[in-house]
């Protein structure tokens, strides 16, 4: 028998490369999302409303096996009204697949959740977090897993970091740089580029989430990260350097943002113990 995966926004930035991910990992998945046109025909495809409140959304989506929640509005918009509004959906949706028999639930997090940090991140590393976004997932981090906890479902809260990758699908400073060069910009604004971040390509960000949907031996709070700390000047200098672009970077053009951790980056020691169990 096949694991049978819900994926919710499948059709985004991320959620389409997993949706792959899963499926080459074996899993039956039903994807749904509202525009559903460039995700993997291998997959089940459902277009709902997963935030209409529905209490049978369980059954109706096939009575998966797993449930991998990645639907999030305004995720490269840090402090849009749009998290804290839909905060209480986003649990009623998890709250309704529980109650309808859902045995496992997966919730896509971020750093975030963090707030203003230096070092390496674990699943102890506390939470302050200090823009709209890491407030909303932090407290959705907190409430699922206090649902699965008296519901005896197994609760994974995967925490990603810096994801680049098919760049021109995203909302990064990749994709502006990507932009930008193509209207023969000769500079693109920049801050110091000092902080330094966990960076990942989408693709293998999208194979260990499926990784960690497919099991359920390593549960709790999983970051899905490199583990290797490196400064955005050094990335985007070699993001450039990559694509032959002619731009260049203008240091100092923005003030770096006071939210933003100095250096910061996941402890992998969980994700690493669930691909070596894969290979």
């Amino acid at each position: 028998m096949l694991k049978k995966v819900l994926v919710t926004g499948a059709g985004g930035y991320i959620g389409r490369h997993t949706v792959k991910a899963l499926l080459d990992q074996g899993a039956h998945v039903i994807a749904t999302d509202f525009n559903l046109d460039e995700v993997d025909n291998r997959a089940e495809k459902v277009k709902a409303d997963i935030f209409s409140g529905n209490k049978e959304i369980f059954y109706e989506m096939g009575s998966p096996d797993a449930c991998l929640h990645m639907a999030w509005k305004d995720g490269f918009i840090h402090n849009s009204n749009a998290h804290m509004q839909l905060l209480s959906k986003h649990y009623e949706f998890i709250y309704n697949m529980i109650e309808g028999g859902l045995k496992q639930i997966a919730v896509m997090g971020t750093m975030h959740e963090i707030g203003y940090y230096e070092g390496a991140v674990d699943e102890n590393t506390p939470c302050n977090p200090i823009s709209m976004y890491g407030i909303a997932k932090d407290a959705l981090r907190r409430s699922t897993y206090l649902l699965a906890k008296n519901k005896n479902v197994i609760w994974q809260w995967l925490r990603a970091y810096y994801i680049y990758g098919d760049d021109e699908r995203n909302n990064s400073i990749f994709a502006k740089i990507i932009q930008a060069e193509k209207e023969g910009l000769l500079e693109f604004p920049f801050n110091t580029g000092k902080n330094k971040y966990d960076f990942i390509r989408v693709d293998e960000l999208a194979r260990m989430l499926a990784a960690c949907v497919m099991q359920t031996e390593v549960n709790g709070i999983i970051n899905c990260s490199s583990g290797n700390p490196v400064s955005l000047a050094e990335q985007v200098e070699a993001f450039i350097k990559e694509h032959n672009f002619k731009i260049k970077l203008k240091y100092g053009a923005f003030p770096d943002r006071p939210y933003d951790s100095p250096a910061v980056w996941g402890d992998t020691s969980k994700i690493q113990k669930i691909l070596q169990r894969m290979s």
